[in-house]
């Protein structure tokens, strides 16, 4: 009887619920692109083309859910530089980023979401919420990303 091959590190680790995914490695080599972007050069101009460069290369869903929220960060809080963070579309102050865009097919989840970090000033209590589910940005859905924004801003 041949003797069974052992399965390569990633593909065990995966089995058994641990390890990291394919997407998540992609992010995180696009992270360690960015951060040796970042120390060659330090323009918001770049940031902004590096971010609508993400966006163009996302599927047609996806890719119209982020330029409206592109357009509705940028209106609701002009002081944030546009840029990418693990490969995704961000903003940040003073280089921290504030809030994300993450897609559903980033990490082939069934939908989008709206992420801010702990440098968004979105403390309520002793319990708030940091990210938020989209499957479509209604009039509604436009309001309240607006409110949250300049929320995490102020």
């Amino acid at each position: 009887m041949a003797e069974k091959k052992p399965a390569t590190k990633d593909k065990r680790l995966s089995a058994k619920g641990g390890g990291f995914t394919a997407e998540e490695r992609a992010a995180m080599r696009e992270r360690a692109q960015e951060l040796k972007a970042a120390r060659g050069r330090g323009s918001k101009a770049d940031g902004e083309s590096d971010l609508l460069a993400k966006i163009a290369e996302m599927p047609p869903a996806d890719r119209a859910m982020a330029k409206r929220l592109h357009f509705i960060v940028k209106a609701a809080a002009p002081e944030l530089a546009s840029r990418t963070w693990y490969g995704m579309p961000a903003y940040a102050r003073d280089g921290e980023v504030i809030c994300f865009f993450q897609a559903a097919g980033k990490f082939k989840t069934r939908y989008s979401t709206l992420g801010f970090s702990d440098k968004a000033n979105l403390d309520e209590g002793s319990m708030w919420p940091t990210t938020f589910a989209l499957r479509k940005l209604t009039p509604i859905e436009e309001a309240k990303i607006v409110a949250l924004v300049k929320k995490a801003v102020r």
